[in-house]
């Protein structure tokens, strides 16, 4: 083969580099970056991806290997998203052939042709009318189509029920109208049902969903046809960044403070900023949609680098709700519930509306303590104490961490006493006081345990939907852009667990989540309530959040970002190194500090993770910060190349977590 050339190829393999392989002369002229190629690897063959053609090669080309075959007639990831993927991979610091692998449909990760695969029929829906907009909508509506051709960020700042939705509509309907496409982005799953139900009602046009709730054969069906441009609007989670479209006009992200935008496992990349990186590439504007946004999108509103549009009241005739705090440490508590928020409940049912409640911690107690010694059952495989589950046919341990279960033991290996009692509040323990008040009442109880079964979390919307009073019991899942109209009433059973939270993030989330949780209540024309439980009714950020709300909030808790230096005033990465051994743990993290002087970055640790045991693994951290995230880039670069030839990487696994959410 002295007329191959040479084929640069990724692989999806953990290796931060790309492999090179002889290519006959013959298949030169149709191989392109971003076409599928079956090639030998160690001793198996497997499937990667064209990065580039070159004539040169740091190996000797007789020891290069040939490729086996070229399994594509055309790039199957067009040259926009094929870049937008180079970029992600070298920002992030992650393999570039796993990067690659994410932006793919599963069905193309296999050696199998890219064919075509109809979509199921589109459901025409009885078509909505837009509505007026009111004076603020339909300035944000002007502002953002008066720079549709060109790349800007929108941040949408609307209280909830504000109708930015409606302002999403009329953008995406003005792109319909030039032959261009829409990309919605949401945080959760439960949120794509509701979703496409309002465009389906607004456009005739196809519209498909994306989200790892489908089957294979559905999300690759939704991939072909918004390439080929078949789909006018793709409404998906946070892997739908990466999705081909042959023309988009615009990209919308919605709720886009919600952390689930941030992949949290193996490539950790945060799709709204992917998302902005795309928009600025490809020239069109981005909207960022939120009642409550991150500290990141505030900060860079205000500084100007995001058209900051606002939305101060509500769409229509709806209201925003008023708020009570319950101080309980003055107050007749019974598992949970204090008398004022059950009387409140009971005259907004017997009013036949609908009450809310929300308790951010599943299963019945957070812990299950010896009666006698009042030794806490712990997990075996991580430093937490396990989740006592109960429900009407049977109880059992869990940790959240690991997903250990077991049985009760029957007996404390302490004391050996034989007696358990539950501490604490969880959402079936809540349930089941209700059932105590309420015993004529139906509740609807949405937490990850309840919503299991394929279904389940519809039927239980589909409930809440039906005729007649109802009490709503969840987790976060329920406060999460979800539409109850006649939800007059919300109550906040515990408001106080994020308030001192070791978390630095922790305040800016409990007070986004506080917000989203009331923004159910009176969302129609009725008016709506929300009440507060806590322990610290004059806590200055809880007091700040209900009388002069988020705007302020978010300043205040900006200011003290900013005196602690930390983001959105500084910029993080940070190695997480898991091993059997704390001690290996922690010597590669130390050796990992040690490869380069730290000269325009900080390096702090190694240090134990605040849950420095998971699943039977000894976690340590290594955080590296600098002012400016170049710096941080520069030393990351530098760095990694170094640290893989470590040999102590035999006995850890190691992560690099650039921009993380969580840093303990």
């Amino acid at each position: 083969m002295t007329n191959a050339r040479i084929v640069r190829v990724a692989l999806p393999v953990p290796l931060r580099r790309c492999f090179d392989y002889l290519v006959p002369a013959e298949q030169v002229t149709c191989l392109q970056p971003g076409m599928r190629v079956q090639v030998p690897f160690q001793s198996r063959k497997i499937i990667g991806m064209v990065v580039e053609l070159t004539d040169v090669s740091s190996i000797p080309r007789k020891k290069l290997r040939n490729i086996y075959a070229v399994l594509d007639v055309q790039p199957v990831l067009p040259r926009d998203i094929f870049q937008l993927v180079l970029w992600a991979a070298e920002y992030y610091h992650h393999p570039l052939g796993e990067v690659l692998w994410a932006a793919l449909p599963a069905i193309l990760r296999r050696s199998k042709p890219a064919l075509s695969v109809e979509l199921p029929p589109y459901p025409i829906d009885d078509r909505e009318l837009a509505p007026a907009l009111n004076a603020a909508q339909q300035q944000a509506v002007s502002a953002i189509l008066a720079v549709q051709h060109t790349f800007q960020v929108f941040l949408l700042d609307g209280v909830t029920g504000s109708g930015k939705t409606e302002v999403y509509m009329q953008v995406i309907e003005e792109v319909l109208q030039q032959q261009r496409q829409a990309l919605i982005l949401v945080p959760e799953i439960s949120l794509t049902p509701q979703a496409l139900q309002r465009f389906r009602q607004r456009f005739a046009v196809p519209i498909a969903a994306w989200h790892s709730g489908l089957s294979e054969r559905e999300r690759y069906a939704a991939w072909l046809a918004a390439r080929d441009g078949t789909v006018r609007i793709v409404i998906g989670t946070r892997s739908a960044v990466f999705m081909p479209f042959a023309q988009l006009g615009v990209i919308v992200i919605d709720e886009e403070h919600d952390t689930s935008f941030k992949q949290q496992e193996r490539f950790r990349y945060h799709a709204r900023d992917l998302a902005i990186v795309r928009a600025k590439t490809q020239q069109i504007p981005v909207i960022l949609g939120s009642a409550t946004p991150s500290l990141e999108t505030f900060y860079n509103a205000g500084r100007g680098r995001y058209q900051h549009l606002q939305l101060p009241q509500r769409a229509g005739v709806a209201q925003l709700p008023q708020f009570q705090l319950i101080d309980m440490r003055r107050m007749q508590v019974d598992q949970g519930l204090s008398v004022t928020l059950v009387t409140a409940m009971r005259e907004h049912l017997q009013s036949g509306n609908q009450v809310m409640l929300f308790l951010n911690r599943r299963g019945y107690a957070p812990i299950l303590m010896c009666s006698e010694c009042q030794a806490m059952l712990e997990c075996q495989r991580c430093t937490a104490r396990m989740v006592y589950h109960q429900t009407t046919s049977r109880t059992w341990l869990h940790c959240h961490h690991c997903d250990a279960h077991q049985e009760l033991p029957r007996i404390c290996e302490h004391c050996q006493a034989t007696a358990f009692k539950p501490i604490g509040l969880g959402t079936q323990r809540i349930e089941k006081a209700l059932q105590k008040y309420f015993p004529d009442m139906p509740v609807t109880r949405i937490d990850r345990d309840s919503t299991r079964r394929k279904g389940s979390l519809q039927q239980l919307f589909d409930e809440i939907h039906a005729a007649g009073p109802r009490i709503l019991l969840g987790t976060q899942m329920l406060a999460k852009g979800h539409h109850f109209p006649r939800v007059t009433l919300v109550g906040i059973i515990d408001a106080d667990a994020g308030l001192f939270s070791a978390d630095f993030r922790a305040l800016e989330r409990t007070g986004q989540l506080l917000l989203q949780v009331a923004g159910r209540a009176g969302r129609a024309e009725k008016h709506g309530v929300v009440y507060i439980q806590t322990q610290c009714p004059d806590h200055p950020l809880l007091q700040q959040l209900i009388h002069q709300g988020y705007s302020t909030f978010a300043a205040a808790l900006l200011s003290e970002r900013q005196a602690a230096g930390l983001p959105p005033f500084a910029h993080f990465a940070l190695f997480r190194a898991e091993a059997h051994q704390q001690s290996d743990a922690e010597q590669f993290l130390q050796e990992v500090k040690n490869i380069l002087p730290a000269e325009q970055v900080r390096l702090s640790g190694p240090v134990p993770a605040l849950l420095s045991q998971r699943a039977g693994l000894q976690r340590m951290h290594l955080l590296v910060q600098a002012i400016q995230r170049l710096p941080v880039q520069h030393f990351l670069q530098q760095l990694l190349p170094q640290l893989e030839k470590l040999t102590t990487t035999q006995r850890v696994r190691w992560t690099l977590d650039v921009d993380p959410l969580e840093i303990f």
